[in-house]
């Protein structure tokens, strides 16, 4: 491969990367002139994805598109172990039936970003269950507790008197082998799991391999701009939330928190983006995130709506209906019951926040009852139309 159409791949391989271990190793590789074999870990805890895993999903889609080899691994064994990075106790086991259910749903979704006529799917159940008690002690071999005890959340833990199993130091080993089973060129990962990276290139050196290329992405900001995307934290935004949601969410980012999202979640010039005014640009970045799961119509919609509501003061059109049936509800059993709010726990932080409203009015207990027709506002981007038949 010629020196320029190496420059070309980094160019794309390096935008929006933290760190790249090393990058001299991965121009070498590249000069090999192959496809190279390309490897990212899914533990299925969770069977929702968020634009915050689509940062690794998206670098995986850019290598598919260079021509390289992606092997999408689902860890339904080690996801049975459980990722102890960054816990301050011991995860709760994954059930067989709880792995199984999640990484059908991670298929699916996943199908709207990369190219799965060219993706390897893998589960490491297909070594890790076929070795002997033997052969994982071997595997052992390879690590020292010294090792473990230096990564940062293993010492907080260790220094804070907090329990460490022994199943838990096994999974970064177990990580690492999943590299040298594949044979991995490079491996992706967040800069969260750095330790687990840096042990799967360890590894491949004691199986006499080529030690694989590290690339980590940025964890991804959530709608709050301070933590991580997460559900737990409630500012996640989901690849399978209506158009007019993910919209909506993408919105209430923070200025500055855009341009990491068109960096990370889009193939936009950046040039020309910060030429723009930052209304225009988050519209914009707005209705690009969301044709990417919706299709342009929809994203088009969505964007022509939110415009009427936030900027003309209007109503969206086809707002659910919800039924009092003749009777006085409580607010909170509205919001739940109608799926307005996911659970009880949201329904009263909103209400405590003062982002609940029934006709224009703020509502401040979750007790109050409604007994007549109206509409309920949760937050900037959620109606629901109360009927008393």
């Amino acid at each position: 491969m010629q020196k320029s159409d190496i420059n070309k791949q980094l160019e794309v391989i390096k935008r929006g990367a933290v760190e790249i271990i090393s990058e001299e190793e991965l121009k070498k590789k590249l000069g090999e002139n192959r496809p190279l074999i390309i490897k990212a870990g899914f533990d299925p805890t969770a069977p929702d994805i968020h634009l915050g895993h689509t940062v690794l999903l998206r670098k995986l889609r850019q290598f598919q598109d260079l021509g390289h080899e992606v092997y999408f691994l689902i860890g339904d064994f080690t996801g049975q172990i459980g990722d102890p990075t960054g816990r301050s106790e011991i995860r709760k086991q994954l059930t067989k039936e709880e792995i199984a259910r999640n990484s059908l749903t991670y298929k699916k979704q996943v199908s709207k970003i990369l190219d799965t006529s060219k993706l390897k799917i893998v589960f490491n159940s297909k070594w890790f269950e076929k070795m002997s008690v033997v052969d994982m002690l071997r595997l052992t071999t390879h690590a020292s507790v010294s090792q473990m005890l230096a990564r940062d959340d293993f010492k907080k833990r260790f220094s804070n008197g907090e329990n460490i199993s022994i199943l838990e130091f096994l999974y970064p080993l177990m990580q690492g082998y999943d590299s040298v089973v594949l044979k991995a060129d490079i491996e992706l990962g967040g800069t969260d799991q750095i330790f687990n990276l840096l042990f799967g290139r360890e590894l491949q050196k004691d199986f006499n391999q080529a030690p694989q290329v590290i690339i980590t992405m940025p964890l991804l900001e959530g709608t709050d701009g301070i933590q991580k995307m997460s559900k737990s934290y409630g500012n996640y935004i989901g690849i399978n939330e209506p158009a007019a949601e993910i919209f909506g969410k993408i919105m209430s980012v923070t200025d500055d928190l855009m341009m990491k999202y068109y960096t990370l979640l889009t193939d936009e010039d950046l040039n020309k983006v910060k030429g723009l005014h930052p209304k225009e640009a988050k519209s914009n970045l707005a209705e690009i995130i969301t044709a990417q799961y919706h299709g342009k119509d929809l994203a088009k919609k969505a964007r022509e709506e939110f415009e009427q509501v936030f900027s003309q003061g209007e109503l969206p059109e086809n707002i659910p209906a919800y039924s009092l049936k003749g009777k006085s509800l409580k607010l909170i059993d509205i919001l739940i019951n109608s799926g307005l709010t996911e659970s009880k726990n949201e329904a009263r932080r909103l209400i405590k926040q003062g982002g609940v409203y029934f006709d224009g009015k703020r509502i401040d207990k979750e007790d109050t009852l409604v007994d007549k027709e109206g509409i309920i506002k949760v937050g900037k981007r959620r109606f629901l139309k109360l009927e008393k038949n």
